[in-house]
């Protein structure tokens, strides 16, 4: 007949278990700093026991005790931090130390590709802008990734930050109260800025396969007009052109047409099919495939999130 020793609930893996199944603290009670009431200790020594009760007594031991656990707790924290970030950092400084050597041989950007994107990137893909060939096409998949990251980015700011209107009606003090008192000047100029600032974003969306530019600067562009624009005349006014459901329309839907399309070219490339899209004649408006489409996609998409972090961060709402 087997002998238990000891309670099972005080071995090791058991409270390993319970502490990562949320069931165990094992600094609870330990931490606390229990401080005595100023009239119970006032005018007594705190360290001799026959100015005190034995329940005084283990009062005062056990709150410099728990002080003791304390400090050590929090200094073994400390160093702890130090400890991992510098691990971190020798980590990286290793990884970085194995990388080729700027213009050496076998670095990977000296290789054919950079060179196929230069020569045959204008027939394959169709843009002039040989960034856009590679940024919408040759590497396509990364960029579609990197916008759904902005739409992940907003969508987590929605449901940190967004409150309903019956919350922003309850409280007394909101961002409402706020709104910026009417300017003449200020809004004389930004009613003379913003539609040159979205025209200038929406040439830059437009023609970012034929010169620098593109969606995700394009956007930026706009967004910085609509912010403009709410700081001067206000949420109010700017919610008759852009109210929450014409974001939700606006920034959904570009990304769905955007995968929509991005679909397509991914099905094709790898059932090596032909494209039907033409490519157009490279330097024309209407050119390079899906490109042009692909950066007003982007381009919607990147204003929404600028503007939709702008309002959520300054009232919790469009």
């Amino acid at each position: 007949m087997s002998k238990i020793i000891g309670n099972p609930e005080d071995q090791f893996f058991n409270k390993l278990k319970r502490w990562v199944n949320g069931d165990l603290d094992p600094f609870e009670g330990k931490l606390e700093s229990k401080h005595l009431r100023e009239e119970e200790v006032k005018g007594r020594d705190m360290l001799d026991p026959d100015l005190l009760d034995k329940e005084q007594v283990e009062e005062v031991l056990d709150h410099v005790e728990k002080n003791l656990l304390l400090r050590s707790y929090n200094f073994m924290y400390k160093l702890g931090a130090v400890a991992l970030c510098l691990l971190l950092i020798s980590l990286l400084l290793l990884t970085v130390s194995y990388l080729p050597k700027f213009g050496s041989a076998d670095n990977p950007t000296e290789n054919e590709v950079v060179q196929r994107y230069i020569e045959d990137g204008t027939d394959e893909v169709g843009s002039v802008n040989l960034v856009s060939n590679m940024i919408l096409g040759y590497r396509g998949f990364d960029t579609f990734g990197e916008t759904c990251v902005l739409f992940i980015a907003a969508t987590c700011v929605l449901v940190l930050l967004k409150r309903s209107e019956k919350e922003i009606e309850e409280e007394k003090e909101t961002d409402w109260q706020y709104e910026p008192k009417p300017d003449m000047i200020l809004q004389m100029v930004t009613r003379i800025l913003v539609p040159c600032i979205f025209l200038f974003g929406i040439y830059i969306i437009l023609n970012g396969h034929l010169s620098p530019g593109g969606g995700f600067s394009g956007g930026s562009v706009i967004g910085a007009g609509l912010i403009l624009y709410v700081t001067t005349f206000g949420f109010h006014k700017t919610q008759k052109f852009f109210n929450e459901k014409t974001y939700e329309v606006a920034k959904v839907g570009a990304l769905c047409l955007y995968s929509i399309t991005m679909s397509y070219y991914f099905y094709t490339g790898a059932n090596m099919l032909k494209n039907i899209i033409p490519l157009g004649t490279p330097g024309n408006l209407l050119s390079s495939g899906m490109i042009l489409p692909i950066n007003i996609f982007v381009g919607v998409e990147v204003a929404c999130t600028m503007y939709a972090f702008f309002a959520m961060f300054r009232r919790g709402g469009m």
